[in-house]
């Protein structure tokens, strides 16, 4: 049911001769930043938006109960909101084990709340990947939170949380919200 992309992602791209890369984080990347950063900034990307879609076999689930965590799904006209940071390229080394269940590395464009544009990475589980869920409706996703549990903890905590962290940053994030009021 885990699809491991620790290697996968070492071999698509390459940081000779590079001090710094952005990355952009839309879910627990946002609240829970276990790794040393240069800058932070709120960001946006835009064509795709934030779904509980990816299974989590790994961190907040496990293979017989997975949780459900966030992907990017592609979507016109809808953009994302998170924190870009940019970081040291030897990061990567900690953040291809966190994310290695189906996320893989994508170059995409950035916009901060300034208006200025950065090139950055980010992790997106696609829905080939062996953990992906899909699509369901909000009450069947915060049913499936509210029960799954792992090594990273409740996956109810992890969606809370991420809900807060949205409204700290001021997004308006009508799936995530959903969900929050089926849980609560």
């Amino acid at each position: 049911m885990s699809t491991n992309t620790i290697e996968l992602n070492r071999s698509r791209f390459r940081f000779d001769d590079v001090e710094s890369v952005w990355l952009f984080g839309y879910g627990s990347l946002i609240y829970k930043v276990d790794f040393p950063f240069l800058e932070q900034r709120a960001a946006r990307i835009h064509g795709w938006t934030r779904r509980f879609w990816q299974g989590s076999h790994d961190h907040r689930g496990t293979p017989e109960s997975p949780g459900r965590v966030v992907t990017l799904v592609k979507q016109a006209h809808a953009s994302c909101r998170g924190i870009a940071y940019r970081i040291s390229p030897e990061v990567f080394s900690h953040l291809d084990v966190r994310e290695k269940n189906g996320y893989l590395r994508f170059a995409t464009p950035m916009v901060f709340d300034d208006g200025s544009s950065e090139e950055g990475l980010v992790y997106i589980a696609t829905d080939d990947n062996e953990a992906y869920l899909g699509p369901a409706d909000e009450a069947v996703i915060a049913r499936q939170i509210a029960g799954a549990s792992g090594p990273s903890g409740r996956n109810d905590e992890y969606l809370l949380k991420l809900a807060d962290a949205l409204r700290e940053l001021g997004d308006d994030d009508p799936h995530v919200f959903e969900i929050e009021q089926h849980l609560t």
